[in-house]
Parts: C-alpha cells; sequence; structure tokens
C-alpha cells in the first residue's frame, strides 16, 4: 500500500523542519555593512570622485607650489605590530662587476621584501572588517585568500584629485606635538575649521597635524606607542560630511590610548567597513602648515596591486 494522504503533509512538514537548522546557521546580513552605492560596489567613497571636483580642486592652486606629503621609508621607520621592512639591490647576471654586451651596460634591480602597511600609506576597503564582514557586506570566507584578496582590492582605488583640507590641531591645543590618547571630535575639529576659515565639504580629503611624525628617529618608543588622532565622535561626524578620506601624519589615525567605551580601532571600523571612507596614515603635512595652506588640490594614485590591502603612497598637494 502507499502512504496515506493524510500522513503525506506530515512528512513534507518534517522534511521542512529537517533544513532549518542549517538555514538558521546563516545570520542576516548587518545593515551597517550595505554600501548606498549597491551591491556590487568596491570602492567606497571613491564613488564621489568626478570630473567636478577635481576641476574645482584645480582652482585653487594659486602659486603652483607642490608639497610630497609621503615620507621617507627605510627599514628603521617605526610601525605598528610585527611589520618590517627591507631592501635588497642585486645586479642581475653581472658578478664581480661584468657589464653586459660590447658597450658593457649596468644596471641596478631592487627587491622589495616587508609590510606594505609601512611608512605613508592609504588603506583598502580590505583592511579592516567587523566581526569578520567587512565592506559592503563581504565576509572574510569569500574575498581573502593568501595570495590576494578576490574582492576589495587596492587595485580598485580610484584617482584621488578632489580638494584637500588640512587641520592645524597643534595650534588648537597649544601643543607640539600633541599629547597621545587626545581625540578630535566634532567641537575640535568644528572650532578648528573656523579658526582657519575652512569648511569641510562632501568629497574633500581631511588631514590632521599634530606634529607625531617629529618624533620619529627621536624617540620611535613613544612614537608607536601611542598618538593623537581622531574620536569616535569625530570620525562619526567626518563620515556625515561623506569625505573620501581622512588622514594624519601618525600611524594609526585614530585617538591611542583608545577613548573609553571606544574599542580596539573602533575608528577604523567606522571608517572603512561602515562608510566606505580610505584611511591615510602618516602623512606629512609639515610644510604645508608652516606655508599656513589650509586648502589645496590633493592628488593621490595608489599602486595597483591585484588583491592588495593597502599601498605605500607619496600624495601630492598642490596649491
Amino acid at each position: 500500500m502507499g502512504t496515506p494522504y493524510r500522513i503525506v503533509p506530515l512528512l513534507l512538514a518534517a522534511a521542512s523542519l529537517a533544513v532549518l537548522p542549517a538555514c538558521a546557521q546563516q545570520p542576516p546580513q548587518p545593515d551597517w555593512c550595505k554600501s548606498k552605492w549597491g551591491a556590487g560596489d568596491e570602492v567606497g567613497a571613491g564613488n564621489l570622485m568626478t570630473s567636478e571636483l577635481a576641476l574645482s580642486a584645480s582652482k585653487l592652486i594659486k602659486t603652483g607650489k607642490t608639497y610630497r606629503l609621503g615620507v621617507e621609508t627605510n627599514a628603521k621607520t617605526p610601525a605598528y605590530g610585527p611589520r618590517s621592512w627591507a631592501l635588497v639591490i642585486n645586479q642581475p647576471g653581472q658578478v664581480g662587476g661584468v657589464g653586459l654586451g660590447p658597450t658593457k651596460t649596468n644596471y641596478n634591480d631592487d627587491i622589495y621584501m616587508g609590510y606594505v602597511g609601512t611608512g605613508t600609506q592609504i588603506d583598502g576597503m580590505g583592511h579592516i572588517g567587523v566581526d569578520n564582514v567587512y565592506y559592503n557586506c563581504n565576509k572574510n570566507s569569500e574575498f581573502v585568500q593568501a595570495n590576494g584578496l578576490t574582492k576589495l582590492g587596492i587595485e580598485k582605488v580610484p584617482a584621488i584629485v578632489t580638494r584637500g583640507v588640512v587641520l592645524d590641531m597643534t595650534a588648537y591645543y597649544g601643543q607640539n606635538p600633541v599629547a597621545e590618547g587626545t581625540a578630535y571630535n566634532r567641537k575640535e575639529i568644528d572650532e578648528q575649521a573656523q579658526r582657519q576659515g575652512v569648511e569641510i565639504r562632501k568629497g574633500d580629503v581631511v588631514l590632521f597635524y599634530s606634529g607625531w611624525l617629529s618624533l620619529v628617529g627621536k624617540d620611535d618608543k613613544r612614537y608607536i606607542g601611542g598618538e593623537p588622532g581622531v574620536g569616535k565622535e569625530g570620525a562619526e561626524y567626518l563620515a556625515s560630511k561623506q569625505v573620501v578620506a581622512v588622514g594624519a601624519d601618525t600611524w594609526g589615525v585614530e585617538a591611542i590610548p583608545f577613548e573609553k567605551g571606544v574599542g580596539i580601532f573602533e575608528i577604523h571600523q567606522i571608517l572603512i567597513p561602515k562608510n566606505g571612507i580610505y584611511i591615510l596614515e602618516n602623512v606629512d603635512t609639515a610644510e604645508l602648515v608652516k606655508d599656513k595652506a589650509w586648502e589645496f588640490m590633493f592628488v593621490l594614485g595608489a599602486s595597483r596591486f591585484t588583491g592588495g590591502v593597502q599601498a605605500i603612497v607619496n600624495p601630492i598637494a598642490i596649491r
């Protein structure tokens, strides 16, 4: 005999219940990670870059003076955690100083070995996550591979050409360098911007000067042991302004020791995975501040290493 008709619905219900535990293991996507630029977006606030912003920034050029914002980097450069840096120079096929061919051509090549997160750098969308969820709801297990990210790679970062603003926090606090653990929040950001006669606009790159880089080579232990920087409220405020990047003359941009109640590198989490805003670290703005060049044309092109997380950069300011 076949299965009685009335038993079939019971079997179907049991089968449905059997798959519920598997479904329950897949938590819903958190709202914070969804990009306003669409489910497939990988560049975050880079979407703000337009020809109009570039043209507007070019109108800030009055003298044509250029500023290199990248620091000189070498094996002695202090860096976070286990990061190290080494450079090897070789002369392929020229053992003993033998030149190549009848014209005795010589050439040097270099091999870089170390962490890209050393010196002046840009943190890409694949750098920081929250409980293994990254920008635009990309999960660690789905895109992080030992030989490179399959999404959110540094090669996706667009050319950043826009208005740059630097805020002199040494003038605000009357300290140079500003003390470690000092947090810049909305009040401090707004008041210093007002003092300098500038405003923060959509699509800007906002840089903070604290004098912290002056410690490098003089007191590396203090330099890497903490730093002044953006606070939690300040990060949320800058995100509300829709800036494209936030940077500082420090190795981590945010205030360390962290503010009371603020998690480990939570400002990184607010800026990158939650808002798609790039972070620029160890940006040398001392000369800009010396010249009181509070706003300028900012130009950055990150090296396009496929699947990379960060890039060593030398941004240029033009005023």
